[in-house]
């Protein structure tokens, strides 16, 4: 059964979103802003944020695309969707404004983390370097960030990447490496794009099984 429920949330302009809300179990470690990738915040997603709360965190996790497709949830055979969605109709300033304001509405209440999956990694960077409140960040296979490696991440941030991905090359991947930011790891894996997600062909069991041990690690060792 699902632990968490889909709310609406005003955001910075105006636009009311839904938010799936997961409240935690047992005492409270945190609270957890969870990005989706492309396809919406689909079951998938949806289960992570359960997971997440059963291990004490207090999840929210915006619909990004619902000014522009309320409701919007895709299967991964639905890519160019996605890809059109993301890249062309919803402005990406507009998902890093709408992470800033489940941040600031979970702040109150202690540390709070952002993850990220694909395009939702690449938001945990931004989170890291950009927004407030964010006491630590972990970004899956985030295709963005290599462009915006410049930036200096205020916050502790972790990153993970597939070396098998053919979306983002380890060129990329060495060029952020590179940077050497005090407050950023990168770690890669023996696996493919969206090793994360088990209902894709590219799960990785042991990929994704090190990547959530490496984030919760983070989180706790930064009051989580």
């Amino acid at each position: 059964m699902s632990a968490g429920t889909m709310e609406r949330m005003t955001m910075s302009d105006g636009a009311e979103i839904g938010v799936y809300h997961a409240q935690p179990s047992g005492a409270r470690r945190g609270g957890l802003v969870l990005i989706q990738e492309i396809f919406g915040v689909t079951e998938h997603i949806r289960s992570l944020c359960d997971d997440y709360a059963a291990l004490g965190y207090e999840v929210l996790a915006p619909a990004v695309f619902d000014r522009e497709a309320p409701g919007f949830e895709i299967d991964y055979t639905r890519f160019d969707d996605g890809v059109k969605l993301a890249r062309e109709l919803h402005p990406f300033d507009l998902t890093l404004a709408d992470t800033q304001t489940c941040i600031d509405a979970l702040a109150a209440k202690g540390p709070v983390f952002v993850v990220g999956y694909c395009y939702g990694g690449s938001v945990a960077w931004f989170a890291a370097t950009r927004m407030h409140h964010v006491t630590a960040a972990s970004g899956y296979y985030g295709g963005m960030i290599a462009a915006a490696a410049d930036e200096e991440p205020k916050v502790p941030v972790i990153l993970h990447f597939g070396k098998l991905d053919a979306h983002i090359s380890m060129a990329d991947v060495e060029t952020i490496a590179a940077k050497d930011w005090p407050n950023a790891t990168v770690y890669t894996y023996d696996a493919d794009h969206g090793f994360n997600s088990d209902r894709r062909a590219q799960y990785d069991e042991a990929s994704a099984t090190l990547a959530k041990q490496r984030t919760l690690d983070l989180f706790h060792a930064n009051g989580g």
